[in-house]
């Protein structure tokens, strides 16, 4: 007898059971072909999936550190007479 069931689509169309597979077949293709052989990006996107919140967390102190070293970097061009700061025009 038919039934009813859920599924889930990568961006290529392609059918999986759950999302995580969905998310990971995603995954591996944005990572391409990695490694000799059978490609190791399957398993990369597996676990990219599961330590999610370390790598967002990683992602977000590299964003901190990218901020905060081109303030410095801006401030340390100021204070060394590099920059000269443009007026802009009132605007009307």
């Amino acid at each position: 007898m038919a039934h009813q069931g859920t599924g889930y689509f990568d961006s290529k169309g392609h059918y999986f059971k759950s999302p995580n597979e969905a998310t990971e077949s995603d995954l591996a293709a944005l990572l391409g072909r990695i490694g000799d052989g059978d490609s190791l990006a399957p398993g990369i996107a597996v676990m990219l999936l599961e330590k999610r919140a370390e790598v967002e967390r990683i992602f977000a102190e590299h964003d901190t550190m990218l901020a905060e070293s081109e303030a410095a970097q801006k401030a340390a061009a100021e204070a060394a007479g590099n920059v000269t700061k443009l007026e802009l025009p009132a605007a009307e």
